[in-house]
């Protein structure tokens, strides 16, 4: 693409230095910020080349330029800061941001005489020293009861002023009763002694508990020495307080000292990115991040974008980081490497496992709200087609089926939400009515399935299929009539032929089109309803023909029938069977029966 001419003396004095650049677009918006070791070669590659060798959207990006500012630092780690800063200021539309709509809490330590210390999810600059974000509130409580187990601190907010203590004007309270508070504001504990604590608990939350260890064997040691033994008591239990929260961390070596965990995985425009923060060999901090590719950025740039970012929220200078890709960071003193055994190798994988679930989750999430989505879009557009109140979340349609009048059935089937419901699928024997008679089949098992719902007081469905003509369908509709709740709830019939839906009381179908979704929900809840009730009808079938050919039997009872027409469809069914698997079902004596009686027979 041709530079535009206001931009080309621009773009060609341009230094041949590490920077920031900015786009414009024509109402002055800023629409992208990029990095670059070279402000000359990368501002100028995005005009050299022609729009079909960039993508769609970077193409739209390119084409959107009116104007470009451009900022020079001392190196590439610098452009690197400054890039991550003014995209979080003023999220331009182009650039990737990291999706993080959770608000995390942080454990703060308030810039005031004898400090306070507590959790807030509110940042306030300058109202303390903040620590975190912790990423789950079962940590962040966990720490927070060490604290609380291993000092004692004020949770008042009265102005401890040295002027309103010497003056007495505040008195001691239930906390110091407790043994809660120790009393600074009556002056029963000194600001050093305050402080003290206060710097140890600065070094648990920064994950040093080694210092806050020695700190305690310290104090034991020296009152055990001068035969204080209640006190030494006090500073062993505080100690092994420290080692028992260690032991409920995740502690890989405490000799790996510290380090930076950074994994990194893909799914089509998004990446996921999860940060380890290892002290003193000690998990503290694991966090996991999605990414969303917005123009051509590689892998190595989304990781390196996600580094900045996290060791910033996360207040991390540590030297080294560990992760599952070559980089070079661009910070001086700063390593990256791939380990490839040991600890820091089970670290890698800690990490790595924590980022593939959290994809896994995001994509069935994902899945899930899509699928979702579908099934109100096609709900709404068969609430439309077939001009009905309301969506149609639940479907019943019915069918009969019989051979010659022979073993009337008949079958309920039910789809919630465009699905089949296999729990809520229902069997009918036909009681009243003798012979062929589907109109009169219809009416009763209409009848029978919604006069129970009204007895045992369950919804009705929102939508009635009857798989059949007008005959059937107003046959069902009287069935409503007689139940009192014609008219609450839609019914429609469908015929096989031309696949006209009908609707009472109106002579005149409506046809769908062929590829309407609307009319392949119903054509597949209709051939649902028409397969379970053929199933049904066979199986009740063979059950007759089974019953037929043991009525001569003697020598076995009611039980033992009804295991045989359990587990058997026909007479050659059983005369084929394994005679052990027989002899289990049966017993010896009763199978011998039966096999005699079926051979004789025959």
């Amino acid at each position: 693409m041709p530079i535009a001419e206001h931009l080309k003396d621009q773009v060609s004095n341009l230094p041949d230095l590490p920077g920031v650049y900015k786009y414009f677009d024509k109402s002055s918006q800023l629409i992208y910020v990029g990095k670059a070791k070279s402000l000359k070669k990368r501002v100028s590659s995005y005009f050299t080349k022609g729009y079909s060798q960039w993508d769609r959207k970077t193409a739209r990006l390119v084409s959107q330029i009116e104007r470009l500012e451009f900022t020079v630092v001392d190196s590439e780690y610098d452009a690197l800061l400054l890039e991550n800063s003014l995209i979080k200021q003023h999220q331009p539309k182009y650039n990737v941001m990291l999706k993080d709509d959770k608000s995390y809490p942080f454990i703060v330590i308030t810039n005031e005489r004898f400090p306070k210390i507590y959790s807030t999810r509110r940042v306030i600059p300058g109202h303390g020293q903040y620590f975190g974000p912790y990423a789950s509130v079962r940590t962040i409580n966990a720490l927070l009861e060490l604290i609380h187990n291993l000092f004692t601190f004020r949770t008042c907010s009265l102005n401890l002023s040295k002027a309103n203590i010497d003056s007495g004007k505040f008195k001691i309270c239930l906390e110091y009763h407790l043994g809660n508070c120790k009393g600074p504001c009556e002056n029963r504990q000194t600001e050093e002694d305050y402080m003290l604590e206060v710097e140890q608990t600065r070094l648990i939350l920064k994950g040093r508990l080694g210092i806050a260890k020695q700190f305690f064997k310290k104090q034991m040691n020296t009152w055990a020495e001068a035969l204080e033994f209640e006190k030494a008591q006090w500073a062993k239990q505080k100690l092994e307080r420290i080692e028992q929260y260690q032991s409920d961390s995740v502690m890989v070596n405490p000799e790996l000292g510290d380090l930076d965990v950074f994994t990194i995985t893909e799914h089509e425009n998004a990446a996921f990115v999860n940060y380890l923060q290892v002290v003193e060999g000690n998990v503290c901090n694991t966090f996991t991040v999605e990414l969303q590719r917005k123009l051509e950025e590689t892998q190595e740039e989304l990781l390196l974008m996600a580094m900045v970012e996290l060791r910033r929220k996360f207040m991390s200078d540590h030297s080294e980081i560990l992760c599952n890709m070559e980089l070079e960071f661009p910070q001086p003193g700063i390593t990256v490497f791939v380990p490839q055994r040991g600890d820091k190798r089970r670290l890698l994988e800690l990490s790595l496992k924590n980022v593939l679930f959290y994809k896994k989750e995001k994509i069935s999430r994902a899945i899930e709200q899509n699928n979702e989505s579908r099934s109100d879009r096609l709900l709404a557009r068969m609430q439309n087609d077939l001009k009905i109140k309301n969506p149609p979340k639940r479907i019943e349609c019915f069918d009969n089926s019989n051979i010659q009048g022979t073993n009337p059935v008949a079958a309920m089937v039910c789809f919630i939400d465009g699905k089949p419901a296999k729990k809520e699928y229902r069997h009918y024997h036909i009681k009243t009515v003798v012979g062929s008679d589907d109109f009169a089949s219809m009416f009763e098992i209409v009848s029978r399935r919604y006069k129970r719902r009204l007895d045992e007081k369950e919804t009705l469905p929102d939508l009635i299929v009857i798989d059949g003509g007008k005959g059937q369908l107003g046959m069902a509709c009287e069935a409503l009539k007689g139940l009192g709740i014609y008219g609450q709830v839609p019914i429609i019939g469908i015929a096989k032929r031309l696949e006209e839906i009908y609707y009472p009381e109106d002579p005149v179908p409506l046809h769908l089109d062929k590829k309407s979704e609307t009319l392949r929900v119903i054509q597949h809840i209709r051939d649902e309803a028409h397969r379970f009730a053929i199933t049904f009808h066979r199986d009740t079938r063979s059950k007759k023909g089974l019953e037929t050919a043991l009525s001569g039997v003697k020598g076995l009872g009611p039980k033992a029938l009804s295991l045989i027409y359990k587990n058997f469809k026909s007479a050659q069914s059983i005369t084929l069977a394994d005679k052990p698997k027989l002899e289990e079902l049966l017993g010896k004596a009763k199978a011998d029966i039966l096999l005699n009686y079926l051979f004789e027979k025959e």
